[in-house]
């Protein structure tokens, strides 16, 4: 299993690839008033989306402090790569 950012188009996405299948877990994207953040949950939970952090790290860091990968059965521990990937739509990064 690999947990890692990828860039979208204009946002990024926080992805869970297993066996082939990936799925989003969380996402950032930035606005005219800062950048918002949303980390995945399986039942309703406002908790988990913010809006207008002052920096893309800031947001990353939102997300990620929910560990929304403990969801599909993996360990709270389990590390998101460093790095973000692009989409073949994409060849430009801003963010690192």
């Amino acid at each position: 299993m690999e947990i890692f950012w990828q860039k979208y188009r204009n946002r990024f996405r926080l992805m869970l690839a297993d066996d082939g299948e990936e799925r989003e877990i969380g996402g950032i994207r930035e606005t005219s008033r800062g950048f918002e953040a949303l980390a995945v949950t399986f039942g309703y939970d406002p908790g988990r989306a913010i809006k207008g952090l002052g920096s893309f790290e800031e947001a990353r860091e939102f997300v990620e402090s929910f560990t929304p990968w403990d969801l599909f059965g993996l360990p709270r521990d389990t590390t998101v790569e460093e790095d973000i990937r692009l989409t073949e739509d994409d060849n430009s990064i801003h963010y690192k």
